[in-house]
């Protein structure tokens, strides 16, 4: 089992590279990954939240959902598990930006961005929690795209990401600080 699973990752990737990637798409996935890198794009995204009052309990709820993203991602399951990157795995494979350096699983890029992109859908306005969600799409698609993670990465740090989301707003609800923040 684990061995064809192996082999569709390794297979999905193969076939984007080889039928995908393009002179078009490939400076517009390297800027949404550069967006992610960091966390960048939802740091900025929770500063302006939590400059206003009508939006700053959900900027505190997506700090803290990208702060335990990282935690649980970067700092315990990259290093617990210790999966190579792919373009170290797969001489045929080419990556499309630097060499990312830790390891492969679960992708941090795509944990911290289904974590704040699954609060702002569970807790703020639907709307625009859905545009995040579209854009945690993006960034997840990027690191496949641009040959750094394996799709396997790529799904578990979106379930992952997401389930640190639905916690920690479920947390916050239940402990009867629910108020009505709709961005």
């Amino acid at each position: 089992m684990f061995d064809y699973l192996l082999n569709l990752d390794t297979n999905i990737l193969i076939m984007i590279q080889d039928h995908m990637r393009n002179p078009i798409l490939t400076p517009i996935f390297k800027l949404i990954t550069m967006l992610g890198n960091g966390g960048l794009i939802w740091i900025l995204l929770i500063a302006i939240m939590l400059c206003f009052k009508k939006t700053r309990t959900l900027g505190f709820l997506s700090l803290l959902t990208l702060i335990l993203s990282f935690i649980i991602n970067n700092v315990l399951l990259k290093n617990i598990v210790e999966r190579i990157r792919p373009f170290n795995m797969m001489p045929n494979l080419h990556a499309l930006i630097t060499n990312p350096t830790d390891f492969s699983f679960p992708s941090g890029h795509t944990a911290s961005s289904f974590a704040v992109a699954g609060t702002i859908f569970l807790y703020g306005n639907r709307k625009y929690g859905i545009l995040a969600l579209m854009f945690a799409v993006a960034i997840g698609f990027s690191r496949l795209y641009l040959g750094v993670h394996y799709p396997s990465d790529v799904l578990f740090g979106a379930v992952l990401g997401f389930g640190i989301s639905y916690f920690v707003s479920n947390c916050f609800t239940y402990l009867h600080f629910n108020e009505s923040v709709k961005i």
